[in-house]
């Protein structure tokens, strides 16, 4: 009997071993699948960026209609560890609604935290339309900005119809609807109605360069007459604030509104689903770019066309 009762006290022993190392085998994997998520940064997918961080958010290319854009700078505004923002902008501008609506989702950011906007090479029209969303905007010297102004594009076809032969048909309930059609000449009344919607639209862009620049609208729409300028140039007129880049950017958000120097920097992430990203980028802001019909937008431009 007393056998039997070691053996059943070893065995019970064995268990209690087994257990342990059991317990001990599953928190190490669980610490491996943490250690090996961080490196990789899918912990940030799963859990989120923990702690103060400055956001970088970069506007490149094209600037059209964006939803995902705009969910992820929604996220943004929602999110109280985000300390401040840094805009980054290589854009010749895209469409006037696209542009203002960007615009207005980073002015709710900046109403609880510092937004600098950074230019790099190009940060016209609508790219300058977003970057005076920002507190703060600074660019190189060699930067090209400015080109505050909307156009409205169409061609006209008519002559060429005339040599071929050929005679275009449209029946329409109004003389202003469709047009300008590339079909038909453009008339006096088609003019006026095209350059009444320029002007209520340039009106909205001169009113938030003055509000966001502190400036008087006169001073606005002297500046507003479609030209380019220099980040030099710029700093003159009072378009930005300063010269400089990265290093500026931060040192602004720490001086000027009391970021932590060891703050760290992360991109924004934009959750594009899989079968709409290469639509995104190729029949999208990269596609325009570099297709032959580079700036065919639809709607009202505020986009900066160098010939």
């Amino acid at each position: 009997m007393a056998l039997d009762a070691d053996i059943l006290l070893d065995r019970r022993r064995l268990k209690k071993s087994i257990f342990r190392w059991r317990v001990l085998a599953v928190v190490a994997v669980i610490i491996a699948i943490v250690i090996a998520f961080a490196r990789s940064g899918v912990s940030d997918a799963v859990w989120g960026n923990i702690g103060p961080r400055i956001v970088e958010v970069n506007i490149e290319g094209v600037i059209t209609e964006d939803p995902y854009l705009l969910d992820a700078l929604e996220e943004i505004e929602e999110d109280s560890d985000v300390a401040g923002v840094i805009l980054h902008i290589n854009s010749p501008g895209g469409t006037m609604v696209g542009g203002e609506a960007l615009f207005e989702s980073l002015r709710r950011i900046g109403e609880t935290r510092p937004i600098v906007a950074e230019m790099g090479t190009v940060a016209a029209s609508g790219g300058y339309m977003a970057a005076i969303a920002a507190d703060h905007i600074v660019a190189h010297r060699g930067t090209v900005t400015g080109s505050i102004g909307v156009i409205f594009q169409s061609m006209n076809f008519n002559g060429t119809l005339e040599k071929l032969g050929v005679e275009p048909l449209t029946v329409k309930s109004g003389p202003l609807k469709a047009v300008p059609n590339p079909f038909e000449p453009v008339d006096d009344g088609a003019r006026t109605a095209m350059e009444s919607l320029i002007s209520d639209m340039f009106g909205v862009f001169v009113d938030m360069v003055a509000e966001r620049r502190g400036m008087d609208t006169d001073t606005v729409r002297k500046l507003a007459d479609g030209r380019v300028y220099t980040g030099q140039q710029a700093v003159a007129n009072g378009l930005i604030d300063e010269i400089g880049g990265r290093r500026e950017a931060l040192r602004w958000l720490q001086d000027e509104k009391g970021v932590a120097p060891d703050v760290a920097v992360v991109p924004l992430e934009i959750d594009y689903p899989d079968d709409s990203l290469m639509t995104v980028l190729f029949e999208g802001n990269i596609g325009k770019m570099l297709s032959s019909e580079g700036l065919k937008l639809d709607g009202l431009l505020t986009v900066w066309q160098p010939e």
